[in-house]
C-alpha cells in the first residue's frame, strides 16, 4: 500500500492486513459514507476502499471532500472513490448524491450514515431552538432522506447494509457530546433500529455502531464545554487499550469488520470496543483494555429501552 500524505487531512496509514482483513474483503461492494471527509467518517471511507470496496464520499466541505477523493484514489488506484458535495438535510442534494453514485458505480450496497455537526453540543437551557432543529435536520431528517433514497433498491436486490454512527443516549458530564447533539443522534438511532425490523428478512442488514473515543482532535480548537461542565481534559479520554483517542484508521478497520459480519449484527447496537474485542484488535496498550460489552437487550426490551430509565418506582432488591 503506498503511503499517501495530505496537507489538508490529518491521516495515518491504514493497515487492515494486521487485523486479518484481506485487501479484497469488500470487493464488488459500493459504499456511500456521509460526513466522509473528516475524522471517523474519513476513517470509514479509507478503510472500506482499502478492503476493496468502492466509496462515494459525501460531505459539505468541498475542499476536504475533494482531497479525500484524491487520497483514497492514490492509496487504492484510480476510480476507487468519488466525492459528491452534499448537505444531507436537503432532499435535492441527497437525490443528486444517489444519482452521481449510480452513474459512477452502478449501484450502492452500503449506506454509512455518519454526518453530524459536533458543534451542536450545548445544554437545553443554554441552546437555541434552531440548534435543536439543525441537530434533528442532520441526524433524523438526513438519515431518513438517505434511507428512502438508497434502501428500496437494496431491498429489491435482496442485498445491502445500512449503519449509523450512534452516540450516548443523554448528556452526562464530562463526556463529549452535549444535550443537543445527543438528542438528534438518539432520534436517528431510534429510526435506524426501527428500520432493522422493517427490512428484516429482505437481505438488507441494519445496525448501529457507536465510535466512542474515536478522533484525532486538537483540544484547543474544540468548542467550549457547556456552563458548569468540567473543563475538557484529553487525559480523561485515554480509551481502553489506547494511549489517548482511538485513531480514525482503527475505527475504519472496525467498520469493515462489522460490514463483513453484518448479517449476524442485524438489529444490534454496540460500542466500538466490542468490535475490537471480537476482531482481536492488536491494542497498542493491551494491559489497559477492558471489555465494554454488556447484556444485550431482547427485541421487546429494546422497544421499551427509552421508557425504563432511572429508579422510577422500583425498589431495592438488597
Amino acid at each position: 500500500m503506498p503511503e499517501v500524505t495530505s496537507a489538508i487531512l490529518n491521516i495515518e496509514p491504514i493497515e487492515l492486513e494486521r487485523v486479518g482483513i484481506a485487501p479484497d474483503a469488500l470487493e464488488g461492494e459500493v459504499a456511500v459514507v456521509t460526513g466522509g471527509a473528516s475524522n471517523i467518517g474519513l476513517g470509514y471511507a479509507r478503510a472500506i476502499a482499502r478492503a476493496g470496496g468502492k466509496v462515494v464520499v459525501s460531505d459539505i466541505n468541498e475542499a476536504a471532500g475533494a482531497e479525500t477523493e484524491r487520497v483514497i484514489n492514490a492509496e487504492n488506484g484510480a476510480g476507487a472513490a468519488l466525492f459528491v458535495k452534499c448537505d444531507v438535510t436537503q432532499e435535492e442534494d441527497v437525490k443528486r448524491l444517489a444519482q452521481k453514485a449510480v452513474e459512477k458505480f452502478g449501484k450502492v450496497d452500503v449506506l454509512v450514515n455518519n454526518a453530524m455537526n459536533m458543534r451542536l453540543n450545548g445544554p437545553v437551557l443554554g441552546s437555541s431552538v434552531s440548534d435543536l432543529d439543525q441537530s434533528y435536520a442532520i441526524s433524523a431528517r438526513g438519515v431518513m432522506l438517505l434511507v428512502k433514497e438508497f434502501v428500496p433498491d437494496m431491498v429489491k436486490r435482496g442485498h445491502g447494509t445500512v449503519t449509523y454512527s450512534g452516540t450516548q443516549f443523554h448528556y452526562c458530564p464530562p463526556m463529549i457530546g452535549g444535550t443537543i447533539y445527543c438528542a438528534g443522534k438518539a432520534a436517528a438511532t431510534s429510526l435506524i433500529m426501527s428500520l432493522a425490523n422493517e427490512v428484516k428478512g429482505t437481505g438488507v442488514n441494519v445496525f448501529c455502531l457507536t465510535p466512542a473515543g474515536v478522533g484525532r482532535f486538537d483540544p484547543s480548537k474544540m468548542p467550549p464545554p457547556p456552563e458548569g461542565a468540567p473543563k475538557f481534559d484529553p487525559k480523561m479520554f485515554a480509551m481502553p487499550g489506547f494511549e489517548g483517542f482511538i485513531p480514525p484508521e482503527a475505527g475504519g478497520a472496525a467498520m469493515v469488520y462489522c460490514l463483513l459480519n453484518a448479517s449476524r449484527l442485524h438489529g444490534s447496537g454496540f460500542i466500538i470496543n466490542e468490535v475490537f474485542d471480537a476482531m482481536d484488535f492488536p491494542y497498542p496498550k493491551p494491559e489497559t483494555a477492558v471489555r465494554m460489552g454488556g447484556r444485550k437487550l431482547g427485541d421487546m426490551e429494546l422497544t421499551m429501552a427509552f421508557c425504563n430509565m432511572g429508579q422510577g418506582f422500583a425498589t431495592s432488591n438488597e
